[in-house]
């Protein structure tokens, strides 16, 4: 189950698509697409990749809905993605929430290499589960890796069980069990991280050579969360003198 499609000088042309891998694909004001798959979410041994390409072209990406993980006795459900940008591109991957079913398991790769003069700007939800459940997934190993002019520039790897989470969040007496994280590329990074702090987003800060900004949410509320997301979101997008854009989800 696979999707992949590239942008050369803003045309779009779709490479290959194995079901339940689909997508919409607008281009009314700027190319926008909406990932989805045909069934429910993710179950034990699917594997879905999706592969995207930018050569001086913009788009901005999201998922149709949460991806949901269904429960698994020992099998993984894997997805990985592979985004490469250059001359000039810009990414905007607005992620849904993660779902993480009672009892399921789950692996992600994520890789994105940008050149020198391409931005983005990525977001990755992880709630608690459905309403009615409390991280109770039994594991979720994620490896995201971004690279910056061939150079690896961050890299982080997470190996959770549900119960470590769950026990971590009692510890620390948290209220917030909804998190975001947001990784973002600009033309000037120094600039961007002081205006997210003159808006109070203090947990943000850069990776070890300054390319990349990496930032941290948290909330009890998922419609406050993405709200905070898309006012960060707002920013970026007047970074790039463009102005606010509706996903159509509301």
């Amino acid at each position: 189950m696979s999707i992949k499609f590239s942008f050369k000088d803003e045309v779009f042309s779709l490479d290959k698509l194995q079901l339940p891998s689909r997508h919409y694909h607008f281009n009314d004001n700027e190319n926008y697409i909406k990932l989805l798959n045909i069934g429910e979410g993710i179950f034990p041994k699917d594997k879905i990749r999706t592969s995207l390409s930018f050569d001086n072209s913009n788009l901005i990406l999201t998922t149709e809905s949460a991806t949901k993980i269904y429960p698994s006795k020992k099998e993984f459900g894997i997805q990985k993605i592979d985004i490469v940008l250059k001359n000039n591109s810009n990414l905007e991957f607005i992620n849904d929430e993660l779902i993480l079913y009672k009892d399921s398991r789950y692996i992600q790769f994520f890789n994105l290499k940008s050149d020198e003069n391409s931005t983005f700007f990525y977001t990755d939800i992880l709630s608690r589960g459905r309403s009615f459940e409390n991280f109770d997934f039994s594991n979720m190993l994620i490896k995201n890796s971004f690279y910056c002019e061939k150079n690896m520039e961050y890299m982080e790897k997470f190996d959770v069980k549900g119960d470590e989470l769950k026990d971590y969040i009692t510890r620390k007496s948290s209220q917030n069990f909804i998190f975001a994280k947001i990784y973002i590329k600009t033309k000037n990074n120094e600039e961007f991280l002081n205006r997210i702090y003159l808006e109070k987003f203090e947990s943000f800060t850069y990776t070890k050579n300054k390319k990349i900004i990496l930032g941290v949410i948290s909330s009890n509320n998922m419609f406050e969360l993405k709200n905070q997301i898309f006012k960060i979101w707002e920013l970026y997008r007047k970074e790039l003198n463009k102005s606010k854009f509706n996903l159509g989800k509301q």
